[in-house]
């Protein structure tokens, strides 16, 4: 019989059983050392950490529960791909309706009647009820220029003042003092949807937030849904069982029966504080800036709870696997909107928004592109920075793959879209304006065209050797990398325009479609390190060129090699790098931990 999670408490002791959770005695601190450890363990693929004793608190503290794809398939008791390929199945087997669709997805059938949430009389999330004091909890803080102090698993709860419905969404939440805390709303989210409505209606705005709920609603808390769906029927779906709520007991409205934790209380409306900075998982801090306040009127727990936190930065972090557990099982939705589409990918290495490669099974000229638009304007797929176009039957999730068919298709004459001036998502600061920016599409499907005779390649040694003498162009190159002959990355010092501009004018490798400048703090010979370093890095509007660009009328016409200036800039926040003092410190205590 397949385990039942009602919280993540629960979760933990199971892992535990698996082999797949460590119990550390050694007292620790939540300001930094639990972040140095937990992302250290996620690169040395170690197991989910329980800390028995965190430092100023009596509560115990769990991370890194889904940090490893066979953590999240424990978590489902199902490959999240197979239920995602299970899923557009049965959805398009259903028209028309066949009473053998039923009896052969009868497995299936049964999740979708688990779905609909239900209402219970007890709770396990209310067996404690306390005056709020968010002191008492090892919440922790992350990295060194921080605000303060950050929830970083919340599962925010909120309700359409309108309609009712209801929406659950993951928020940094910044602790001001022992109640008060920010609520970091981003663009495109249902929570700051619903807080919307409230102040246009001028209705006082009631949320709760569940600490530690079981990995399915953590799971369907942070999955990209369409609007108006609701998470907590979504896993009922994802667990096979109904989701059950509570009245709060000092709100109106209903709350998770099932957490460890439970904060209830309200934002009121027009309040706004600084909040922020923050470490978040683009890798770099987001600047502060002004958010609505949740004031916590109660918190109720369950009978010797455990915290439940998480660590986001430079990848690869926890939400590496999170994110790709749920666009397995989502992914293949698109499909019913967008039938061309065969595959679809968002790279956690760049923040997923920012790098989406979509296959397309393209039945007409430039089908591909109409895709490409229809996608930049659906849900938080519309905060996609760059999409890439390939065909039908490319590895969406391999990169050199994905470059090798813009060296092959991509001519940026016919094939490049610049989207300027267009909301983007709140932690991208490449554009110094929050919530706006720029997008791009590049189509490197294949096509019908008249295309130039190849130049012969020279063999890898004399290639190799003509990329390094591109050094002798400007002494701030400081290394030089060529990625499937298609994508030169240029390691610079300082900043990366110039070097950019005399490089599409005097290169002469054959293939090269792309010159990307970066920092000198990204490793060009890392795959996971400088896809981060590239595409976290850059507005398209302002630090793309092209060899020749012109306007004819008001159309811009670019030729030649596409150079992108992605080196840090002046106003960029900073990248996250822990203090020489905590790393040594974790250092000397690192077998300790695992005792």
């Amino acid at each position: 019989m397949s385990p039942r999670f009602s919280t993540v408490g629960d979760f933990a002791r199971y892992l535990e059983s698996q082999g797949e959770l460590h119990r550390c005695s050694l007292e620790v601190d939540p300001c930094f050392e639990i972040t140095e450890i937990a992302s250290r363990a996620i690169k040395e693929q170690k197991p989910a950490l329980l800390f028995e004793r965190v430092k100023g608190s009596k509560y115990p503290l769990v991370i890194n529960t889904m940090a490893s794809d066979k953590r999240c398939e424990l978590a489902l008791q199902k490959h999240p791909q197979e239920l995602g390929e299970e899923l557009i199945k049965f959805l398009g087997d259903l028209f028309p309706p066949r009473p053998s669709t039923i009896w052969e997805n009868k497995k299936l059938v049964r999740r979708f009647l688990s779905a609909p949430p239900k209402s219970s009389w007890s709770a396990l999330s209310q067996q404690v009820v306390e005056q709020p004091n968010l002191d008492e909890l090892p919440i922790l803080t992350c990295w060194p220029e921080d605000g303060g102090r950050f929830l970083t698993l919340p599962q925010v709860i909120t309700y359409d003042p309108r309609t009712g419905k209801r929406n659950m969404g993951m928020y940094r939440m910044h602790v001001f003092d022992k109640q008060t805390t920010g609520m970091h709303w981003q663009i495109q989210k249902g929570g700051g949807f619903h807080y919307y409505q409230a102040e246009k209606l001028g209705k006082e705005f009631e949320l709760a937030v569940a600490l530690g709920t079981d990995p399915a609603l953590l799971m369907a808390t942070i999955a990209a849904l369409p609007e108006n769906i609701d998470e907590a029927m979504f896993a009922g779906f994802l667990r096979g069982k109904r989701t059950k709520f509570v009245k709060g007991k000092s709100i109106s409205i209903d709350v998770p029966a099932n957490a460890e934790f439970i904060l209830e209380g309200v934002v009121p409306l027009k309040e706004r504080r600084m909040e922020g900075p923050f470490g978040d998982h683009f890798g770099h801090y987001s600047h502060a800036a002004e958010f609505p306040v949740f004031h916590i009127k109660t918190i109720t727990h369950r009978k010797n709870p455990i915290y439940p936190a998480t660590v986001v930065g430079i990848p690869p972090m926890e939400d590496k696997f999170l994110g790709d557990a749920t666009q397995q099982i989502l992914g293949p939705l698109v499909k019913l909107i967008h039938s061309e589409i065969t595959d679809m990918w968002a790279y956690y290495e760049a923040g997923f928004h920012n790098l989406l490669v979509v296959a397309v099974d393209q039945r007409y000229a430039k089908e591909s592109m109409k895709t490409a638009l229809g996608l930049m304007g659906m849900s938080q797929l519309s905060l996609t920075k760059c999409l890439i176009l390939v065909s039908e039957g490319v590895n969406v999730r391999n990169f050199d793959e994905v470059m090798k068919n813009v060296r092959d298709n991509f001519d940026p004459h016919y094939d490049f879209v610049m989207i300027p001036k267009v909301p983007m998502d709140t932690l991208d600061f490449t554009s110094f304006k929050m919530n706006l920016g720029s997008k791009m599409i590049l189509d490197a499907t294949k096509k019908q065209r008249p295309t130039e005779e190849p130049k012969a390649s020279p063999d890898r040694d004399r290639r190799s050797e003509q990329v390094q003498q591109l050094r002798s162009l400007d002494p701030r190159i400081l290394d030089l990398n060529l990625v499937h002959d298609t994508l030169l990355l240029v390691k610079v010092s300082g900043h990366g325009m110039p070097i950019v501009e005399k490089l599409v004018k005097h290169t002469e490798l054959p293939g090269i479609k792309i010159i990307a400048a970066v920092s000198d703090d990204v490793d060009i010979r890392d795959k996971e390190n400088y896809i981060w370093g590239l595409f976290t890095r850059f507005d398209c509007e302002r630090d793309i060129l092209f060899t020749e660009q012109k306007l004819i009328g008001i159309s811009p016409v670019y030729k030649g090699i596409m150079g992108i200036d992605a080196t840090w800039k002046q106003g960029y926040p900073k990248p996250l790098r822990m203090t020489d003092e905590v790393k040594k410190r974790v250092d000397e205590k690192w077998d300790r931990y695992w005792k």
